[in-house]
């Protein structure tokens, strides 16, 4: 078997991963510093930074966000073609889109689960995500960590797998956010996807090549700046870091604007992502940005608290 070799970017994102976190172990494990031993050493009272992001997505991303205990959320995604056939399609508007409804609920403090389903291939989302450090204002951690899973299945008709196993993917990522001013908020998302079943080819002898290995390595990263209270500019790049033997992915570039209330949130952007379901994109995209081969979406999000 071939071992797979790990891309430097995601070397490099590893270590930076490492440096914030034993950077942030060192902020917990300060203490206040006093020359008068009976003087009582004061409490700092932490309280978690608020609104590193407005919402749950990052365009094609998750953010590190969860919402509070309680809150219902439902999620509209759209994507409409590549735009570089003009106007024989309307810049894409009028080309094939894929379109993703999804619902979510956070059940328990800084736990969110929930489900959707997207046109493409028909596919049922089950996901959870989990926000496992908040960052702090004073002491405590400097920035903010959350892990996103979700398993993916495929429910088109049996002709298209050999067993139901085909069907199934996954995808698993790590959100490393910190929010830098109350205008600027960054993110690192290194991640992992797996497909249990890859189109394989017959080569000149007769045996069976897989095109794509089974999983995928992938690193993120991600800004907003806020403009006005109510209006952000955001910005994502994808890199894929997995290389396999035919078929690898084009990164995704992304760039929108989003404008958020209290209980809505509304992005439109311009990427070269079409799949929404986090493992399709990372796997399969083979819009080229750099050829005109990027497409207009937007996304949509209602929160409802209960």
């Amino acid at each position: 078997m071939e071992k797979q070799k790990i891309h430097p970017l995601f070397a490099i994102g590893s270590l930076l991963i490492g440096i914030l976190i034993l950077m942030s172990m060192g902020v917990v494990a300060q203490q206040p510093v006093t020359t008068d031993s009976t003087a009582p050493v004061p409490k700092i009272k932490s309280k978690a930074i608020k609104n590193t992001f407005e919402s749950n997505w990052i365009q094609d991303n998750q953010s590190v966000m969860v919402p509070i205990k309680g809150t219902f959320e439902m999620d509209i995604q759209h994507r409409f073609g590549v735009v570089n056939k003009g106007y024989k399609d309307l810049y894409g508007i009028y080309a094939p889109s894929n379109i993703r409804i999804g619902l979510s609920y956070v059940i328990i403090d800084k736990l969110q689960l929930g489900a959707g389903f997207t046109k493409d291939r028909l596919q049922w989302d089950f996901n959870g995500k989990y926000a496992i450090v908040k960052q702090n204002k004073i002491g405590g951690w400097p920035i903010s960590i959350s892990w996103f899973s979700n398993i993916v299945i495929d429910t088109r008709g049996k002709e298209n797998f050999v067993t139901d196993g085909d069907r199934i993917s996954y995808f698993h990522q790590v959100l490393i956010a910190r929010k830098i001013s109350d205008k600027f908020s960054v993110q690192i998302a290194p991640s992992i996807a797996h497909f249990n079943n890859i189109e394989g080819f017959l080569d000149n002898e007769g045996k069976i090549q897989s095109k794509m290995k089974n999983d995928h390595y992938a690193i993120a990263f991600m800004g907003r700046y806020k403009m006005t209270p109510k209006t952000n500019l955001m910005i994502n790049y994808d890199q894929p870091l997995t290389q396999h033997p035919m078929n690898n992915p084009h990164p995704n570039i992304s760039f929108g604007l989003e404008f958020v209330t209290s209980a809505h949130a509304f992005q439109v952007f311009a990427g070269n992502y079409h799949n929404i379901i986090p493992q399709s994109n990372a796997f399969f995209n083979q819009n080229d940005l750099t050829k005109g081969q990027f497409a207009i979406g937007f996304n949509i999000t209602r929160l409802w608290n209960f």
